[in-house]
């Protein structure tokens, strides 16, 4: 009888061991899961946050349009002389950079012209010590006017055409449409409205009969 209740015990002491071990390598495995998926959740969520910021980016500008419209016969700086604080012959060069500088008072801070998620571009800390092209992330639309509420007012810069990325300056896309690098949403892009909307995650943008494509604008000047 001893020895059978010796034996007895040794294999419930086995047992437990066993699920002793068990239990560890689970919890383990769920250890090492968890922190999988938290640096897959981390990077999803960074994408989505850069994504959410530019989009509230273009929003800012859109207003900021706005506000300089009504201060100014209902026109954009694309359709007002230099001299009279647009930027209509500046622009029309490919200069981005004016359209943005004379609306600097109702943008408030160069900040928002920086996509979270641009590389290649940095916020400027004001608008008169070293703004230039490098400071912003967004186009500016050339056809732009306030009759036409879908008028495209700007977007991500990162556009590309026939394959390959657009060079500085004014860039007609009424005969080819405009896609987006994969840099900064991956392959998509942020546009802003005339009537302060905006269009996230559009894969093209052009005069171009095609699905999803935005037919509100001929020119956009690229930074």
């Amino acid at each position: 009888m001893k020895l059978h209740h010796r034996r007895h015990r040794t294999r419930a002491l086995m047992m437990e061991e066993v699920l002793i071990v068990i239990f560890i390598l689970a919890l383990l495995g769920l250890v090492f899961f968890i922190g999988t998926a938290r640096g897959g959740w981390h990077f999803m969520g960074r994408q989505e946050s850069d994504r959410i910021g530019c989009v509230n980016n273009l929003k800012q500008v859109g207003l900021a349009y706005r506000i300089w419209e009504g201060d100014n016969n209902d026109r954009y700086p694309i359709a007002v002389s230099v001299t009279n604080g647009g930027a209509m012959e500046l622009v029309a060069t490919g200069n981005v950079v004016a359209v943005f500088q004379c609306m600097s008072n109702e943008l408030s801070t160069p900040k928002i012209l920086a996509c979270p998620a641009d590389a290649d571009h940095f916020a400027a800390t004001n608008f008169l010590v070293d703004f230039s092209a490098r400071n912003l992330s967004y186009f500016a639309g050339l056809d732009a006017d306030d009759s036409q509420p879908q008028a495209v007012l700007s977007g991500d810069a990162n556009l590309i055409v026939n394959g390959r990325p657009t060079p500085a300056g004014m860039v007609n896309l009424a005969t080819s449409p405009a896609a987006w690098t994969k840099g900064r949403h991956g392959a998509t892009g942020n546009v802003g409205f005339a009537d302060g909307s905006v269009q996230s995650s559009i894969h093209q943008m052009g005069f171009v009969s095609a699905p999803g494509t935005i037919f509100s604008t001929n020119r956009v000047v690229v930074p």
